[in-house]
């Protein structure tokens, strides 16, 4: 289980990373540089070439292929210093299909915070084909990401200690040992990253997204949010509301809630997750490899897996044995999608038999961890931008006063998540909210989809989006359905109504219900 609370991205990116391993604006572009007599000075237009294979930062792999352009776009270090040092955003884009009907760009952010949208585009494409008839699709890594001035901390033999050490201590000596654990990797944070650190929040990657806005030429930005992408859309949107075209938020992340209420409601959902899944299995009876007549004795078992691992780790990966952390957060990850439920349920039935291989690889793509020990800056990037977003800094008296409610919340996730609170105490900058404003009145229409059975990103927080979007902006659709996020899910009641608001304006009416077949 991550430090912090566990990164919202997709579970397509997810799927593929282990299959093959300020003040308001009113919208009028002032992200733009401004000059000394006000005036908006334009964004360069970008300049497009051959796309390299994505680095380690980014998470590794192959090139994209000749489909694929590749550009960067400078943006202000500081916005409070315009003219000041700049910093390189990385931009990739698969041209519209009919360029005879293109309506522009489509921008996607997948989530996390620090997942690269350069490595993950290319592979998630596919699901995307229909909306690509029409648009270029876009996406980028987003400032302390990737291929855009990185946050880079610990390095990967370092990491591969820190993601086995014990994330739910239970003794003082464990105890004693987390807390060094967190403050040596903020150290190294800070000592390799210093600078770019206070500029890393969300509200600086929405102005960046507007600058791409103006680079791709569009006087709209047409923006598809995944996850924590709807939080990146939701502050885009109180920047600038005259700005935004046609926008969609799936796996929505609740803007009403602070680190710790974001944090139970995880635990909330992850729970719920695996009692799903254990239901799967108990009702294809002899079908299900894993021991356990009910969900509660499926569930009973993976808590005592989690002890027996706590207690004894077992072999994993090469010469590393699978810590109590490390199969928790490959039970995480296996829960962002219904997909990877057989590949959970075989790793739960090795890990009994003692062979942790299956739930390693499991971890390891949630970490970001490539088959040849090489790690992206996916968590570094989460943290920095995650602490220099929320003001919250949690004592350790406060934390382990707060770990019953997490406990109780989820049995298998809660104390990981409860501990995960430190992660921002020592964090050599500040924050910038306790809760994000995303208020935007005068937007155009935003489709704001929630699926019931998401782990990462609770239901509920759909609906609070939609509210606090305001009126006649925030326009809520349910998807009864399961996994993280529900347009990639295939259902196509979900993909009609989305598909037909970004390709034809057609808004679907607030309330519609989708259910999975």
């Amino acid at each position: 289980m991550p430090r912090n609370v566990l990164r919202a991205t997709t579970a397509a990116a997810l799927a593929a990373t282990l299959l093959t391993t300020g003040a308001c604006s009113d919208g009028d572009g002032s992200g733009g540089r401004r000059t000394g007599s006000g005036a908006a000075e334009p964004v360069k237009p970008l300049s497009w070439g051959e796309c390299n294979a994505p680095t380690a930062a980014q998470g590794s792999g192959p090139a994209p292929g000749r489909d694929w352009q590749c550009a960067t776009l400078d943006v202000p270090l500081d916005y409070a210093e315009p003219e000041g040092e700049t910093i390189p955003i990385a931009l990739i884009r698969a041209k519209a299909r009919r360029q005879a009907e293109r309506l522009g760009s489509l921008v996607f952010n997948f989530g996390g915070p620090g997942g690269s949208g350069i490595a993950t585009l290319p592979g998630a494409a596919k699901e995307y084909e229909a909306l690509r008839a029409r648009y270029d699709l876009v996406s980028f890594d987003p400032r302390g990401v990737g291929g855009s001035a990185p946050v880079r901390c610990e390095d990967d033999r370092q990491l591969d200690a820190y993601y086995a050490q014990d994330s739910s201590p239970d003794t003082p000596q464990e105890e004693k040992a987390y807390v060094e654990g967190i403050r040596t990797y903020q150290e190294a944070c800070r000592a390799k990253s210093g600078k770019v650190l206070p500029y890393v929040g969300t509200e600086n990657a929405a102005r960046d997204l507007d600058r791409i806005r103006q680079a791709l030429g569009d006087r709209k930005l047409n923006y598809f949010g995944i996850s924590y992408g709807t939080e990146l859309g939701g502050v885009y949107a109180h920047l600038f509301p005259k700005n935004v075209g046609r926008a969609v938020f799936d796996a929505v992340v609740d803007p009403s809630k602070d680190a710790e209420q974001g944090a139970l409601g995880q635990a909330k959902g992850f729970q719920l997750a695996l009692g799903n899944f254990a239901q799967d299995c108990v009702d294809r009876g002899d079908q299900c490899r894993i021991q356990g007549s009910t969900a509660k004795e499926i569930e009973a078992n993976v808590i005592k897996l989690q002890k027996d691992l706590g207690a004894r780790p077992i072999p994993g990966i090469g010469g590393r044995r699978l810590t109590e952390s490390q199969a928790t957060n490959g039970i995480a990850q296996a829960l962002y999608s219904k997909e990877l439920w057989p590949l959970l349920e075989q790793g739960l039935d090795e890990a009994e038999g003692g062979q942790g291989q299956l739930l390693m690889a499991l971890s390891d793509a949630l970490n970001g961890r490539d088959q040849n020990g090489r790690y992206s800056n996916i968590g570094a990037a989460n943290t920095a931008i995650n602490c220099a977003d929320s003001k919250e800094r949690y004592t350790l008296e406060e934390t382990k006063a707060r770990l019953p409610r997490f406990r109780s919340a989820s049995p298998v996730f809660g104390d990981f998540l409860g501990w995960a609170l430190l992660s921002c105490t020592d964090w050599p900058v500040p924050g910038a909210w306790r809760t994000p404003d995303v208020s935007a009145p005068g937007s155009a229409p935003i489709l704001v989809i929630g699926n019931t059975g998401d782990p990462a990103t609770p239901y509920e927080g759909a609906r609070t989006m939609a509210e606090r979007l305001g009126k006649g902006v925030g326009v809520e659709l349910t998807y009864k359905g399961e996994g993280h996020g529900a347009y990639n899910s295939g259902d196509k009641c979900v993909q009609g109504a989305v598909n037909a608001y970004l390709l034809d304006g057609k808004v679907p009416g607030a309330g519609t219900v989708c259910a999975a077949a």
